[in-house]
């Protein structure tokens, strides 16, 4: 089977700000990335949908899900899929990492996107990272199953405060290509249009730090980091 990627975020917004490079510049390549949002972010991340005086969650739901199918569009992902397992706090059950098992088992991944183990200032983020190891686990097993699937790596993207949640990065990736792709998604979602002009700032700070040791210029970055080990034939590429 063909290398495919799966990202999978606690709210809708967290694939757009943290890999919404890395989603674009994959699928231009030609390689299928599918996105699993576990939730809406309706309660804790969805600030501005709320100052309507006729909101309610459905509503909410409704506004970011519209959001997310637009961003996904613009950056190219195959499919998107949402959990709706609710925010703020987070509650993830048996169901939902066996569903997002069988995902894992549909797409076959050899990569998989998610955030960081820790992060304080949201369990989210770190409930969600539980959920992708605990799915992955089980999507390898072949006592769960003959369609059991290789091992994929797994990268943590940069949280929105690294200092709280020991991010150390080993992989910085250069989208300069795709940066409008990516500013045009933050773009189609407006709840938290707060966030705009700190990702474009992250993203060329990134972008610096990549142009110290690349060949080539580059001024729009992402930073990852690797969870398990690579496997390499050389290493001097």
């Amino acid at each position: 089977m063909a290398a495919s990627i799966v990202v999978v975020t606690a709210h809708v917004g967290d694939f757009v700000w943290r890999c919404g490079g890395a989603i674009a510049l994959h699928a231009a390549k030609g390689i299928p990335v599918h996105l699993v949002c576990l939730s809406y972010g309706e309660n804790g991340e969805s600030n501005l949908a709320w100052k309507s005086a006729s909101a309610d969650q459905e509503s909410v739901k409704g506004i970011r899900h519209a959001e997310a199918r637009a961003a996904a569009e613009l950056l190219g992902a195959q499919t998107v899929d949402f959990y709706d397992v609710g925010d703020y706090p987070m509650a993830i059950t048996a169901e939902t990492v066996d569903r997002l098992s069988k995902a894992f088992r549909e797409h076959a991944p050899s990569l998989v996107i998610t955030h960081p183990e820790k992060d304080p200032s949201n369990l989210d983020h770190c409930r969600t990272f539980e959920a992708v190891l605990s799915a992955r686990m089980k999507a390898i097993a072949p006592g769960h199953g003959g369609n059991f699937i290789s091992p994929p790596q797994v990268l943590c993207f940069e949280p929105h405060q690294p200092e709280l949640c020991g991010f150390k990065p080993n992989m910085l990736l250069d989208i300069t290509s795709v940066w409008e792709q990516k500013k045009q998604a933050m773009q189609t979602m407006p709840t938290q249009s707060n966030l705009w002009d700190y990702y474009e700032r992250v993203a060329l700070q990134r972008g610096a730090q990549a142009g110290r040791r690349a060949k080539a210029a580059t001024l729009y970055g992402e930073a990852y980091q690797s969870i398990f080990p690579s496997v390499h034939s050389s290493l001097v590429e």
